[in-house]
Formats: C-alpha cells, structure tokens, sequence
C-alpha cells in the first residue's frame, strides 16, 4: 500500500486530501446507522443525497472507485462498457481496505491510500451529497461537481434503481 497520509487518521486524511484540491469540504459527526436510510433520515436527506464510494476490482488487479448514490446500484454491464473490460467485481472487505485504508462504510476517494480512477454516476451532478468520510460516525459534505473535477473523474450512466 502506498499510504500518501502517513500518521493521520480517517477524517484527517479526507480533510488534508481535500484542501490539497482545493476542495470544499465539511465533515460532520452523525450516530450511527442501522442502513443507508436511517443515515440519510439522520443527516436530513433522502436517501440519494448519500453517495456510496465502492471499491471495485478490476480483472487486472488494480481498483477503481465507482460514486453511486443512495436508492440506486452498480449496474455492471454499464460499468464494465464503460470501462473497457469483461470482469469486474466487489472486493472482499479486507481487500478493499488494503486497497484504500478505510474500512467499508467510511470509504471515499479522498484521502484514500492510493489513487484510483473515479466513475461517478451521472445523478449526482448538480447538488451537494454527502460522502464517507474515513471513520464511522462521520460523513463528508462536497459539492459534487467539485468532487468530480478535482478528480477528473468520469461522470457516466453507471446506476440502475435498486
């Protein structure tokens, strides 16, 4: 793993990634959620102001991230097109904490371990949304537009309704 924020926990390496961008970001405390919806009832927001950062693992052995908001899923024949290969799959939680340093629930591209590319469903352009933001009990709030051209990434129909 190649750790760009040595010594700094979940919420200061978001943070530090974050103004590195120049990014925008507020994070905030919030209880814990049972689901994705109690999250969103907890924060005030329906269900696809929350974006669900999810490793996923390329054929190749590298990963990318896909931004896919609440109320909604990976639709993998979308994905894979998009990205130009046959298989693709979600890691096992020890995997993708390896690949990211942040636990399931807390992932976000910012401030993850190493750099990988981000797909961001086209749904979440245009508004602010809130993100995990690298410990439990915490999310991130970004403007979305942002997000996506700090990363440069690639905004694409990549969700079906779940």
């Amino acid at each position: 793993m190649d750790d760009r924020f040595p010594g700094l926990a979940g919420t200061e390496r978001v943070a530090a990634d974050a103004s590195a961008r120049g990014l925008d970001v507020r994070i905030v405390t919030r209880p814990a959620a049972g689901s994705l919806a109690e999250a969103a009832a907890l924060l005030g927001l329906e269900p696809a102001g929350i974006v669900k950062t999810l490793v996923v693992k390329r054929h190749d052995g590298d990963f990318l991230f896909a931004l896919v908001p609440g109320g909604r899923k990976i639709s993998w024949p979308k994905l894979r097109a998009l990205v130009g290969v046959n298989k693709l799959q979600l890691p096992a939680p020890e995997v993708a904490l390896g690949a990211t340093g942040y636990e399931r629930g807390t992932i976000t591209p910012l401030g993850s371990a190493r750099e990988w590319p981000v797909y961001a469903d086209e749904t979440i352009v245009g508004r602010e949304i809130a993100l995990g933001a690298g410990e439990h009990g915490y999310s991130a709030f970004v403007s979305a537009d942002a997000l996506v051209s700090a990363f440069g990434a690639t905004v694409a129909d990549i969700t079906d309704p779940e």
